[in-house]
């Protein structure tokens, strides 16, 4: 299938399983007359693949080449995950990592899974799965700083276009999403 097929079947499956036309509380606080839970897309094994082609086109593109991608637990988790396996049966590996919303309780109290395979100074990309505010891009972005990564890009699959792009951007940190609200309000 050509990138551009698998673009309008996870658009026909984003607005199939997790698209909801209804009075919604966001992570934001905010107050929204739609939803869109994109969990439910990513998670199916279809949406997984889909995610994972469409998303690994856009990291590959990025140069110099990028370490990882990895965004804040729990919508990014299984897009990040979908990259990863992508890049490794394209034969460009690109790990994965998971930004905690809490430092981990015991251990070694670590804030990011999967640096292990993640230097110091790599470039990597944020995930998200949904912007709106980009609250939770920012707090990977300024977790994977601290922790001397260095986030070259933001990827999300939709963009609902209430502020986020130009907050992460302000970070000096480009945005592209492969979908906005107009894909589902049209």
């Amino acid at each position: 299938m050509s990138l551009d097929t698998d673009r309008a079947r996870l658009l026909e499956l984003l607005r199939e399983l997790s698209f909801e036309r209804r009075k919604v509380i966001l992570a934001s606080g905010k107050e929204s007359d739609f939803y869109v839970d994109c969990k439910r897309t990513t998670l199916t094994a279809e949406g997984h693949v889909l995610v994972g082609r469409l998303l690994f086109d856009r990291v590959r593109r990025i140069q110099p080449l990028v370490r990882g991608v990895g965004g804040l637990t729990l919508g990014a988790d299984p897009i990040a995950s979908a990259i990863a396996l992508t890049s490794f049966l394209e034969g460009a590996p690109v790990d994965s990592f998971i930004v905690r919303k809490e430092p981990k309780g015991h251990g070694t109290g670590q804030w990011i899974e999967g640096r292990k395979t993640i230097p110091d100074g790599s470039r990597v990309v944020v995930i998200e799965d949904v912007v709106t505010t980009g609250g939770s891009a920012l707090k990977a972005i300024e977790r994977c700083r601290a922790e001397k990564l260095e986030p070259v890009a933001c990827l999300a699959l939709v963009d609902r276009m209430e502020g986020g792009r130009e907050a992460i951007e302000a970070q000096g940190v480009p945005l592209q999403a492969l979908f906005t609200r107009q894909d589902f309000l049209g």
